[in-house]
């Protein structure tokens, strides 16, 4: 195992790490089962990513793919005319997952703007899908209430 540090100027000492410091480090871990790294003859595959500052770049694009392809669901469910509602409720469902994989996997690694800016944009379509289920809510409620008067 290999660790590859960032050298900051005023510090020139080299440090040995423990296995066990390494396993406890946090980051973000780049996996891949198709490409591989070579070093020294041996074939890395599993490369982690602590400092942030080198993250972002990483993940900024990751997300941004996510967030885009969850805007085409959405607007697609949204404009889809269903009567029974399970498209906003898949919907509802879609954003809450999406906002659940920023908050555990991506947030310490994207920067404030970024995510004020989704959750921003989210939470605009999210009111807009609750008014629509609530709509069809009541429509459903009122055609059980006039098929009852008969």
């Amino acid at each position: 195992m290999y660790l590859i540090v960032e050298e900051k100027k005023k510090e020139k000492k080299k440090k040995k790490v423990n296995m066990e410091e390494i396993y406890e480090l946090e980051g973000f871990l780049m996996t891949s089962k198709t490409h591989s790294f070579h070093v020294c003859d041996q074939e890395i595959r599993n490369v982690m990513v602590i400092s942030k500052k080198l993250a972002y770049p990483l993940v900024l694009p990751k997300v941004e793919k996510k967030y885009k392809k969850l805007i085409e669901l959405l607007t697609e469910l949204l404009i889809s005319d269903d009567d029974s509602g399970d498209s906003i409720r898949h919907a509802l469902n879609q954003i809450e997952k999406f906002r659940l994989e920023i908050k555990n996997k991506y947030r310490a690694y994207l920067k404030r703007k970024d995510l004020e800016l989704m959750a921003k944009q989210l939470s605009l379509l999210q009111k807009e899908a609750n008014r629509r289920y609530l709509e069809l809510q009541e429509s459903y409620y009122l055609g059980k209430q006039e098929g009852k008067n008969r």
